[in-house]
């Protein structure tokens, strides 16, 4: 087993020795710069973390991994268009450093070139990558609509809430591991175990995430905390917090979330208070250890030694289990 660092570097490389390059030079020269301020890379890594596990060639799932890589960018430049999100990993978004219409077709064109990477792969597996990719990107297109619906949908439930990050961001981890174990060429029962491995813990990194908006620490989070309070958004624990209160305490909670006129700093830490008080916080917590429990019994799972698998759980678990 290659280590993550080794192969980090291997993405890393491989996208840094694309060119990205074409006429006219407005339509690729946000692909370079969305590209070039980083970001995680999670989902190639699972990929090649996936093709490793099973006992494969990584140099074949390079290409598949890039591809990877170059649709979740290209939903990232089309949610900020649709958000009209001024930053994305501290940058300005190519919508706000361009405009919209060059983000609109950059954003197509990243799509297109996603799947110039994917063809390149053993065409016995061509078809059955294809169709994993192709139900993913409409399901991550699914979970999209779902969040801009819950904006001014008043009747959103945790249910409906599960289901929309499953689509619009788990699904995603999942297919990123399950196209490294088909190019792997592994059985059936696997390819099922190391999908619902990663879509579990993709809801569960969600989650995590909509914990840290509101209790993380900014220095260590990354970026200011609070940021899905003032923007109304209904997350997990928006969600929670108007399920566990009683009458008084959800009109406390509806006038401050709809309160056009009190300042951001005041209604985050109204709201925080409210959410402490409720619990919310624990409850948080333990739904996403509910998820990541579920990823490791799905690893548990997969039919390989133990000592393979242990990468995957070690990332797993610092991946949910960042620093408060």
């Amino acid at each position: 087993m290659h280590s993550i660092e080794y192969l980090q570097e291997k993405i890393r490389q491989a996208i840094e020795n694309e060119t990205f390059t074409g006429k006219p030079d407005e339509l690729y020269q946000p692909i370079r710069y969305i590209l070039s301020i980083g970001g995680k890379r999670m989902r190639p890594l699972l990929t090649l973390l996936a093709c490793d596990l099973f006992g494969g060639d990584i140099e074949e799932a390079i290409y598949p991994a890039i591809a990877l890589e170059l649709f979740h960018n290209f939903t990232l430049i089309h949610d900020d268009i649709m958000d009209k999100a001024p930053l994305r990993r501290g940058k300005e978004t190519v919508s706000k450093k361009w405009n919209e219409n060059i983000a609109i077709l950059s954003g197509d064109t990243i799509l297109a070139l996603a799947y110039d990477h994917l063809i390149n792969i053993n065409k016995n597996i061509l078809t059955d990558v294809i169709k994993v990719f192709n139900k993913t990107a409409m399901e991550v297109c699914e979970g999209q609509q779902f969040d801009m619906n819950f904006e001014t949908q008043p009747d959103v439930s945790i249910s409906d809430y599960l289901n929309m990050i499953r689509l619009k961001t788990a699904v995603l981890f999942g297919t990123s591991l399950k196209i490294g174990a088909i190019i792997a060429e592994t059985n059936a029962e696997n390819l099922e175990h190391i999908y619902l491995f990663g879509v579990n813990m993709g809801i569960a990194f969600q989650l995590m995430d909509d914990y840290l908006d509101v209790f993380g620490d900014a220095k260590k989070f990354g970026k200011k905390t609070g940021g899905d309070i003032i923007t109304n958004k209904k997350t997990y624990l928006y969600l929670k917090a108007f399920e566990t209160a009683d009458d008084n305490t959800c009109q406390k909670l509806s006038m401050l979330f709809n309160n056009p006129g009190i300042d951001n700093r005041s209604k985050v830490t109204a709201i925080k208070k409210i959410f402490l008080e409720l619990g919310i916080d624990k409850a948080t917590e333990k739904e996403m250890n509910k998820y990541y429990e579920l990823a490791m019994l799905s690893l548990d799972s997969i039919n390989e030694e133990e000592s393979r698998k242990e990468i995957l759980r070690s990332f797993a678990k610092k991946l949910i289990k960042r620093d408060h």
